[in-house]
């Protein structure tokens, strides 16, 4: 059974307690033949049950209302005397009224589930990523026949080309090097970054695909990605002969792809 708030039982019980603070000091005009207008019941009421009370007291062995009527009849010879009490169902002062409170349906309901917009795993997100495969797959192939990689001669160990730079994606992890011990450069750093990533959807849990509502996110993953960027360009085309930082519009480019 659904619980009624107790904002709403209070507002029921001040409604009961002024309903009968009205109503008891307007039975004694009503029943002294008073002016009807000082009582908060209206004037027909009042005098449906004054009718009601007279049908019972002069008929007590015919029930009133569905109510339950207990008569007590003398005997013919003392005259006649009844008694008769009230219906069970009877409120203050007699009158079979009452007060209730209208409450929405929607107020008082506890949602437990919200609907929410997900999809299988299987079949319908693999099947997208496993079409998109192919495609990456295909395109690199056909891409592969028209375009010649840009493969340079055997490496020659008894010259060592100067500088010798990583291939462009370790480019970062290059230039780390040349500003911190190997420890931090190749361990610490690139530790720190792979960890924030993992806690990043931990941290950030609002299930929310709107730009906007994911600012933190954003600004996490941009942040690497700049991080990282200006690494790999400032080895790339910032790094001269014996990896000493040069300007590329002097002395030229140290990069070959």
């Amino acid at each position: 059974m659904t619980e009624i708030p107790e904002h709403l039982r209070k507002r029921a019980e001040e409604a009961r307690q002024k309903a009968a603070a009205s109503q008891a000091p307007a039975e004694t005009p009503a029943a002294s033949g008073g002016d009807a207008a000082d009582s908060r019941i209206p004037a027909h009421l009042l005098e449906r049950a004054k009718a009601a009370r007279d049908k019972v007291s002069s008929d007590p062995a015919e029930p009133s209302g569905g109510g339950t009527a207990v008569a007590t009849k003398a005997p013919p010879a003392g005259g006649a005397v009844a008694t008769a009490t009230l219906p069970v169902a009877a409120g203050p002062g007699g009158h079979t009224q009452r007060l209730l409170t209208v409450v929405k349906s929607g107020s008082i309901q506890d949602v437990k589930a919200l609907p929410q917009d997900k999809v299988h795993t299987w079949p319908h997100l693999l099947a997208v990523e496993f079409v998109a495969s192919l495609l990456c797959t295909a395109f690199v192939l056909i891409f592969s026949i028209f375009v010649n990689a840009p493969l340079l001669t055997l490496a020659n160990p008894n010259q060592t080309p100067n500088p010798s730079k990583a291939p462009w994606y370790f480019l970062g992890l290059q230039e780390l090097l040349t500003m911190f011990h190997p420890m931090v450069a190749g361990v610490t750093i690139p530790g720190m970054g792979m960890f924030a990533l993992i806690l990043a959807p931990y941290t950030d849990r609002n299930p929310s695909n709107k730009p906007e509502d994911r600012k933190f996110a954003i600004s996490l993953f941009t942040v690497f990605l700049m991080f990282w960027a200006v690494l790999v360009m400032i080895g790339s085309f910032f790094r001269g002969p014996g990896q000493n930082f040069v300007f590329p519009w002097n002395d030229g480019l140290f990069f070959e792809l």
